[in-house]
């Protein structure tokens, strides 16, 4: 654990260098000041020369100078350097979490993800900062006064360090037992901000269904589950607080005691007797700070192991070792008998074999759960085939990078994301080096016009987090608009249009056939009306592929495929198409 979090440290060598040696030589002039001050006392006043105290003053003015600065630049560039490695822990994460596949995504909420890029990794700076060097400034400060409090007077040291081993095996103690419950408070977190991003996200679901009361008990219940958690951390700090003040006053009180009696005693001078209080108070400052630190490292060091955790989770797909780049593809994909299960081992697809020929327009229809969506989600590797291989221009997938591969295929979803921004960033997602030129070309073909002329900023309009300002059908265009600017060889349209009303289907629906032409394209659908210009209608169930062909083809097969178009049309209330 220790190595692997030095080795965030690598990038800032001279920084920790920096902060490291200032603080080890502010540490050296507090330990040297008591000594100065016991010299002052004993060897210059006894002289009655005012002029040479006031030269002693003016170095230990200048020691305070000196110190004031160091003090400036371990405060400054220390916490840099823990901000700077707070960040680079943070981008790793983010950057390891895109990795994951979809179902990792599954299984994991939103809120317990983000509170490990943010909450968790909080109190990992003050760690990176202060643990190095307060370990050491601890164990440099107790070792040099304990010494020079022995150069003093050996029975009077020994007497002030005897509470030392009953204050250390308190701190073990109380360390060990905050990092566990630390560690519950991150879980407990993590549990509370997955439950604020669902109730906030679903704000119109709670609103509709006037359960507001409900949330609120939800909300209350995660609350005070996380309130106990803290209650108990600062219980356990305020054990451990209370146990060591009494101790390290303690140590105070049996320098007063003993000094005063060596005194009596003509066995220590007076300047001797205020060096050593002076001492016994350095030597008990180090034991403060780490009654200090065993408040914010349990959070640190529980926070990094969070972290290892989640980067020890190794991606379910990524690039094999053989995979190469693909330039441009043409389409002719093959699926070389493909099953699928889930890591429950639920199965969902059996032994597929299926070939689509370059600009072909396929599409799968079927009940819900019959592995549609799932037979698609597979090409770009969305999720890994559990058995058989799939086939692009002859070339397995799992021997492209990834990168290349999805660069290559586009989605086109029922239920469209868009982030917090404009249209224009919208639309420009599909291709960030877009001219203006590309992307009003973009808005054409989508038939998306109309709708950014009646707005008052135009493409540069703010549409709210998720597109909430703009209708289905709108937020659809822009999904149409942001594909026709990636210009993908292979297309996936996943029941794009079923949840729009007639009129909007219609005319998202050319849309999508413009997208559609010349191109490789797959077809998720739920209203078969959509699909009649399909090369082929596939019919899939949890047994495989049931059927094949045109429109008409099935339709006059009377099997699967009328059965599910009968059904439909009769309950819409429909024409047939046959």
């Amino acid at each position: 654990m220790l190595k692997r979090f030095f080795r965030y440290y690598r990038p800032y060598r001279s920084l920790f260098m920096l902060d490291f040696t200032c603080a080890v030589f502010a540490g050296l002039l507090e330990l040297a000041f008591p000594v100065a001050v016991n010299q002052v006392i004993d060897k210059i006043m006894p002289q009655n020369n005012f002029r040479l105290i006031l030269l002693a003053c003016l170095g230990l003015f200048l020691f305070y100078v000196i110190n004031t600065v160091l003090q400036y630049i371990v405060v400054f560039y220390g916490h840099k350097l823990g901000v700077n490695i707070e960040t680079d822990m943070r981008q790793e994460l983010f950057r390891h979490l895109q990795t994951q596949s979809f179902e990792y995504y599954d299984n994991q909420k939103t809120g317990k993800l983000i509170s490990r890029l943010t909450t968790d990794l909080f109190e990992i700076s003050e760690v990176a900062h202060h643990g190095p060097e307060d370990v050491f400034i601890t164990i440099m400060t107790l070792v040099g006064s304990f010494l020079l409090m022995l150069n003093m007077h050996v029975q009077l040291a020994v007497a002030t360090f005897a509470l030392i081993p009953l204050i250390t095996i308190a701190l073990v103690f109380f360390n060990k037992k905050m990092t566990k419950v630390n560690t519950q408070i991150y879980d407990n977190l993590g549990e509370f901000n997955a439950g604020v991003e669902a109730s906030v996200s679903g704000i119109r679901v709670t609103q509709s269904f006037a359960n507001e009361t409900f949330e609120h008990k939800r909300f209350d219940g995660l609350s005070e589950i996380y309130r106990q958690s803290k209650i108990l951390f600062y219980k356990v700090m305020a054990i451990s607080s209370a146990y060591n003040y009494f101790l390290i006053r303690l140590i105070n009180l049996f320098a007063l005691i003993f000094g005063a009696y060596y005194v009596i005693r003509g066995e220590l001078t007076n300047g001797q007797f205020v060096g050593f209080i002076l001492l016994s108070n350095v030597f008990v400052r180090p034991i403060e700070k780490v009654n200090t630190m065993i408040e914010s490292y349990p959070k640190g060091i529980a926070g990094f192991k969070r972290l290892t955790e989640e980067l020890d989770k190794e991606p379910t797909i990524k690039d094999k070792p053989v995979a190469r780049a693909v330039q441009s593809l043409k389409g002719d994909i093959v699926y070389h008998d493909v099953s699928f299960s889930y890591a429950d081992a639920t199965k969902v697809l059996n032994h597929i074999n299926l070939s689509i020929k370059a600009g072909e327009t396929i599409a799968f229809v079927g009940q819900s759960g019959s592995g549609k969506t799932t037979l698609c989600n597979l090409l770009p590797r969305f999720y890994e085939v559990t058995e058989g291989a799939i086939t692009i221009d002859g070339i397995n997938i799992q021997g492209m990078t990834l990168a290349s591969l999805r660069q290559q295929i586009g989605t086109v979803q029922q239920d469209v994301f868009l982030f917090p921004g404009t249209i224009r960033e919208n639309i420009a997602y599909g291709k960030l080096d877009a001219t203006e030129e590309e992307i009003l070309k973009a808005v054409k073909l989508a038939h998306l016009e109309k709708v950014i002329d009646q707005m008052t900023d135009g493409l540069d309009t703010v549409i709210g987090e998720r597109g909430v300002k703009l209708s289905g059908g709108q937020k659809q265009r822009v999904a149409i608009a942001r594909m026709f600017l990636k210009n993908p060889p292979i297309l996936i349209l996943d029941e794009a249009t079923s949840a729009l009303d007639t009129e909007t289907e219609q005319v998202i629906q050319e849309s999508l056939n413009s997208l559609a032409d010349g191109r490789t394209t797959l077809i998720i659908a739920h209203r078969l009306a959509t699909i009649k210009h399909a090369t082929r209608i596939i019919v899939v169930s949890e047994k495989g592929i049931l059927e094949e062909g045109t429109h008409e083809e099935l339709m006059a097969k009377r099997g699967h495929y009328r059965a599910l178009h009968d059904a439909q049309f009769a309950r819409d209330g429909e024409p047939s198409l046959s």
